[in-house]
């Protein structure tokens, strides 16, 4: 898979709207993505689709300013603080990872802010208020994944994820989803996102002999893990989470990666979707998206920026009919209520029914199960 977006059109992108006046009272957008560090292949996707979308929405101009957090959380929280501080944005976007978006939610919730978050969330319930998701939160693709193994006879899980609140956030997944289908984990691994080896990591977890691997990884990270599995003789199941559901990844992980399993979007897959609603709206994001990328460059993560546009398409109107003004505490307040209550909104990925005890929205519309085979994503039986 090929990324095509360089270092220099970020730059113009984020310069041309710092460049704009705020006299004309535009809805100022502050997006914090990873476009460099080792999360730029999530980071790469996503900031492509930013910028080929439309820049007004109901005759409202937008006013984008996109930040590059290198997959760091403490710059994802610099990035949302200039964002609610010297941007006056209406909305947050970002960012590519759990821990940066978890910063930049953490901001949001501090100013009021409305957030929608193109990675997921570590957050707990009360301090979910502001910020809305526009992927498959873990809980959502859990029980496709679980009952898969459970299909497939697996009586034990061994896991190897990444050092941080990812990996956290899967062994939680796991006791919730896993155990009561009586599948047992014997082993629980984790590395970092930056390290080059995970030999030490992969012989443990062989060790106990799983009936299956759950690698807890994104990007072409989660590439390690399964290389060092399959050199060392793993021959068990081994599943990826949809982090790692790329091109980009397949690229790196080689041969490795053939009869993976791992549940995802469908946006991957127009293709595959039975709802023709749900099939057009992913057709327009993989065409949009390739026209401009080139062929076969449709990955997972840019659908979730392109449906946080989707969102905000129906609700900037929504909660400009009230009257509040763009940069107002006002304007903010009626965001927030408009995408509490506004419903089936279509997008890439599926339909999304935010509610104010729900702001993940997406239902089981919008998973399928994948597996690798002759090193192409394809749907899995």
């Amino acid at each position: 898979m090929k990324l095509r977006t360089s270092i220099s059109t970020i730059a113009f992108f984020a310069a041309a709207s710092f460049g704009a006046s705020a006299a004309f009272a535009q809805v100022t957008i502050g997006i914090s993505l990873s476009t460099t560090g080792p999360a730029a292949a999530l980071g790469v996707p996503a900031a492509n689709m930013a910028s080929i979308m439309p820049t007004e929405i109901g005759g409202q101009k937008l006013r984008i300013v996109l930040l590059d957090d290198g997959g760091d959380a403490g710059r994802a929280t610099t990035n949302a603080r200039r964002f609610v501080t010297e941007e006056k944005a209406d909305i947050l976007l970002g960012s590519s990872i759990t821990p940066t978006s978890t910063s930049v939610g953490n901001v949001a919730l501090e100013s009021g802010t409305p957030h929608i978050a193109v990675a997921p969330v570590a957050l707990p319930p009360d301090r979910m208020k502001v910020t809305f998701t526009t992927l498959q939160m873990p809980p959502l693709l859990s029980t496709p994944k679980f009952n898969h193994m459970q299909k497939k006879g697996m009586k034990t899980l061994a896991m190897i994820g990444f050092s941080d609140s990812w990996g956290d956030l899967w062994v939680a997944m796991y006791k919730r989803f896993g155990e009561p289908l009586g599948i047992k984990m014997v082993a629980d691994e984790r590395y970092g996102r930056a390290d080059s080896t995970v030999t030490g990591q992969v012989l443990k977890v062989i060790a106990t002999n799983p009936d299956a691997v759950l690698i807890a990884a994104s990007g072409t990270g989660a590439a390690l893990p399964q290389i060092a599995l399959r050199e060392r003789g793993y021959k068990g199941l081994i599943y990826q989470t949809a982090g790692a559901v790329s091109n980009d990844m397949l690229r790196v992980a080689g041969a490795s990666a053939e009869g993976l399993f791992a549940s995802t979007s469908p946006a991957m897959f127009p293709e595959a979707i039975t709802d023709k609603t749900m099939q057009s709206e992913a057709s327009k994001y993989v065409k949009m998206y390739e026209d401009k990328f080139g062929a076969n460059t449709r990955n997972q993560f840019a659908p979730n920026l392109y449906d946080a546009w989707k969102v905000m398409e129906r609700v900037i109107p929504v909660a400009l009919k009230g009257g509040a003004k763009p940069g107002t505490p006002e304007f903010r307040v009626a965001l927030l209520k408009a995408m509490e209550s506004e419903k089936e909104i279509v997008g890439a990925h599926g339909y999304y029914n935010f509610t104010p005890t729900d702001h993940a929205g997406l239902d089981q519309r919008a998973v399928i199960m994948v597996t690798v085979k002759d090193g192409k994503w394809v749907k899995a039986d």
